[in-house]
This record gives C-alpha cells, sequence and structure tokens, in this order.
C-alpha cells in the first residue's frame, strides 16, 4: 500500500475515534480524558502501521513493541492520575475562556490531536518498511527506548509518592526532580528518538526526525512545560519560583548553588 495512504487512512480511523471522545466528554465534562485518547491512539496506530508493512518482519515486530509498551505505560499512569480526581486546571481553564464556544473549540482540539496521533505514528510507519534484516540501529534503538520509558517511569513514581506524602504547596526535588523540573517531559521527548535510530536507514527516515522535534516544541512552548509551570506557581508561590531558579527547567543538570 503506497505510504502516504496509510498514513492518510489512519488519521481518518483516528478522527473518528476521537470524535466519539468528544461526544463522552461532552456528557462528562471531563475533557482531560483526551489525554489518555492521544496516547492510546498513537499507540495503537503505530503498532497497526508496523504490522500491517511490508518491511522485515523482526523489525516490525519490533517497532510493534516498543510503540505498544510504550502506549500501555503511559495510558496506565494517566488512567490512575485521572480516575480519582477532577477535571485537569489545564481543561476548566480553557473552558472558561472559551465560554459558550467551548465544546465547538474542544472538537476542534480533539482533531488536533488525531492528527497529531497520525503524525507521531508516522516514523514507525517508517521504519517499518525497511527490508533489510535487523541489525546494530535496532539494538541502539531498543536501549534508547529502555533508558526513556525506565526513566520516565522513575520520574513518575518519584513525584505520585512525594505528592501522596507531602502538602499540596510542596514542590518536589527528590529523585530525579532535583536535576530537572520536568524530567517525566525529558524522558518523554528522549523517546521519541528511539524510532530515529531504528527508521533513519528507511527511504525517507530523514523524515523521523520530526517526531522528537515537533514533541521538543509542544513540551517546552505550548501544550507541555507552559501551563504545567503556570499551574504551579499558582498553587506553590514562592516555592516554585525559588525551584525555577535553581533547577533546569528540561535538561537534567546539576542544581544551581543554594538548592536543597
Amino acid at each position: 500500500m503506497n505510504l502516504f495512504f496509510s498514513w492518510l487512512t489512519g488519521w481518518a480511523a483516528v478522527a473518528v475515534a476521537m470524535a466519539i471522545v468528544w461526544l463522552v466528554q461532552r456528557a462528562t465534562r471531563r475533557a482531560d480524558w483526551v489525554d489518555v485518547a492521544w496516547t492510546v491512539g498513537t499507540g495503537s496506530l503505530a503498532v497497526a502501521f508496523a504490522l500491517a508493512s511490508d518491511g522485515d518482519g523482526a523489525r516490525r515486530a519490533l517497532i510493534a513493541a516498543l510503540a505498544g509498551l510504550w502506549s500501555l505505560r503511559l495510558a496506565w499512569h494517566l488512567v490512575a492520575r485521572l480516575r480519582n480526581s477532577r477535571e485537569d486546571g489545564r481543561y476548566v481553564r480553557l473552558r472558561r475562556r472559551h465560554g459558550d464556544s467551548a465544546d465547538a473549540w474542544l472538537f476542534g482540539f480533539f482533531q488536533a490531536q488525531a492528527l497529531l496521533c497520525a503524525f507521531f505514528a508516522a516514523p514507525a510507519l517508517i521504519a517499518a518498511r525497511i527490508p533489510s534484516p535487523v541489525g546494530w540501529p535496532e539494538i541502539l534503538g531498543a536501549l534508547v527506548w529502555a533508558v526513556a520509558v525506565t526513566g520516565e517511569t522513575v520520574a513518575d513514581r518519584q513525584l505520585r509518592r512525594f505528592r501522596d506524602s507531602s502538602p499540596e504547596s510542596r514542590v518536589c526535588r527528590s529523585g530525579l526532580w532535583k536535576y530537572s523540573r520536568h524530567p517525566n517531559y525529558f524522558f518523554e521527548w528522549l523517546h521519541w528518538w528511539s524510532y530515529v535510530v531504528v527508521g533513519w536507514q528507511a527511504p525517507h527516515g530523514w523524515l523521523t526526525l520530526a517526531a522528537p522535534a515537533a514533541m521538543l516544541l509542544l513540551i517546552r512552548k505550548v501544550t507541555g512545560i507552559p501551563p504545567t509551570e503556570e499551574q504551579a506557581l499558582a498553587s506553590r508561590g514562592e516555592e516554585y519560583r525559588r525551584y525555577q531558579r535553581e533547577v533546569s527547567p528540561f535538561f537534567p543538570w546539576l542544581p544551581r548553588e543554594g538548592s536543597p
């Protein structure tokens, strides 16, 4: 099947699924479940792209496993965080900002998420079409994936333990959070490089670079760090401002002088 037609078909399928998720959020008033839908949609589409391609079977199986396990881990983490909470403050603010047109705006937002699902699943489609046997790029890609997913899992657990044992106003500085204000985001971004390492040898393999580049932009400038830190400043005030002065925002690094 033509590469672009395969991608277009996958995008259409996720767009329909996101429309259904939007209907659910209208009934429940919980737009934050779109984060789970994006994770499951991206992972499922990447798995489908890998299994339906005509490249080397071992590589296709590896890519499907990497994408599927990443999606399952992150979706499980998000479900655990959302199921016993109220709607995420980011989406509450969006509803207030858009007023009566909030549902219409959210429909467009959900469809943008469908497009992003197809965008981030594209590296799996490109890499899975390589006909040659697996070799060192696949080993290196799997190692990058393992480091990234392990790091993100550790960061998520450290933050959850801290929140379970500390007041709402406290700032987590333990473990990986001493070296980056957002180590979970850093390792999520690192994860997307695993598909670049595997897919670089494919025709049009350079296109796989678009995924980590776009993820870096989204995390640092759009949907990741800016709204997260806005909410942290609102709830933790001066303590979080001091944390911002002393700890790297994204890339792990030694804390500045004066940090505990």
